[in-house]
């Protein structure tokens, strides 16, 4: 019994160890990358959902990148000392990121759960399902930004 407790402990502090060593801009820039990525296969999934050229494998290709990306953990980059300063740019999270966690975590998981959905719907190959799921995955994102994403 202690053993299946102790390799999960194990794995949290070796993770925790891990992100202690990222510096705060390292920290920044990786999550802007994160989001960067994400945001630009959302445009691929867009662009064959609208062009009328809907190609179901370009489509399954950006929906599992956005299923990566939202599955990999990406809150931890938010760490001590990096609600200011700069990592491709300057960092527009907003101070409530840190101080609403419960309305936070409620955010992420809509867009992870969405995430995951798109994935699924992108494997159907059917546009108009795949447009109606790009809509709430991006509904997700739009929620999130409004309440934790400062404006330029």
């Amino acid at each position: 019994m202690k053993s299946k407790l102790l390799l999960p402990l194990l794995a949290l502090t070796l993770a925790g160890s891990a992100m202690a060593q990222v510096k705060p801009e390292e920290a920044i820039k990786f999550r802007q990358s994160g989001y960067g990525f994400m945001a630009w296969n959302m445009a691929r999934i867009k662009m064959n959902v609208e062009g009328g050229n809907f190609n179901k494998e370009e489509v399954i290709k950006a929906a599992n990148a956005i299923q990566a990306i939202a599955n990999s953990g990406m809150g931890a980059l938010y760490l001590p000392g990096t609600d200011k300063g700069k990592g491709w740019e300057e960092t527009r999270a907003k101070s409530n990121i840190w101080t609403e966690q419960e309305k936070l975590g409620k955010a992420a998981m809509a867009f992870n759960k969405e995430a995951n959905e798109m994935a699924k719907v992108a494997q159907t190959g059917d546009a108009a399902a795949v447009g109606a799921q790009l809509g709430k995955l991006g509904g997700t994102c739009k929620g999130c930004h409004d309440d934790f994403k400062a404006k330029r």
